[in-house]
């Protein structure tokens, strides 16, 4: 896939996620059931495109060490986010109401070093990870100094409150369209050079 397309399609996702989430919660409840099946799948495809994204990021950063040891710790951070949705899915799956789904995550999360490397600790380097990567190319004047600002408000948000997931995903496609459109005049370039 075009990496131009993931820098838009990725937060664009993750706006799918929060608004489906927020509704699948206007019941007083979330999940199980096609939203919260529906929400997950969507951030789930928003990560598989982060992997291409750090890895154009660390390009753009010049594959320096440092790019390259954030975007392969960013990575690992979406496969554990990977992990964490996907047992959402099937503990979705396999309760019949929202009641029966705290159980089935008690016994996931007691699972030695699960939790720790699945919610609580992995998750956290891919956040770190997209911030890292996008001050590493403001440091380099290669991105606007807005850019890491706007990524850290959006990585911010649902810490505050989760219902603000789609509010960030808007700053996180702010912050995209200029790398996006960076990533397009670089592909244009070699073809030129070509012509």
């Amino acid at each position: 896939m075009n990496s131009r397309i993931s820098f838009v399609a990725a937060p664009l996702l993750v706006l799918a996620y929060g608004v489906i989430r927020i509704l699948d919660g206007l019941d007083g409840s979330r999940g199980p059931g096609l939203a919260w099946t529906a929400g997950h799948l969507a951030f789930m495809a928003a990560l598989v495109l982060f992997v291409q994204i750090f890895w154009r990021l660390r390009a753009m950063a010049g594959r320096n060490g440092l790019a390259t040891v954030t975007a392969a710790a960013g990575t690992v951070g979406i496969a554990t986010l990977l992990a964490q949705f996907g047992i959402d899915i099937v503990v979705g799956f396999m309760a019949a109401d929202h009641d029966a789904m705290g159980p089935l995550f008690d016994q996931v999360q007691s699972v030695p070093g699960g939790q720790l490397a699945i919610y609580d600790g992995g998750p956290f380097l891919f956040y770190l990870a997209q911030l890292g990567l996008v001050v590493q190319l403001a440091v380099m004047r290669r991105t606007k100094a807005w850019t890491p600002v706007l990524v850290l408000i959006d990585l911010a948000l649902p810490f505050a409150d989760k219902d603000l997931i789609p509010l960030g995903a808007v700053f996180l496609l702010v912050s995209f369209l200029p790398l996006a459109r960076r990533t397009t005049e670089a592909a244009a370039r070699p073809a030129a050079a070509l012509a």
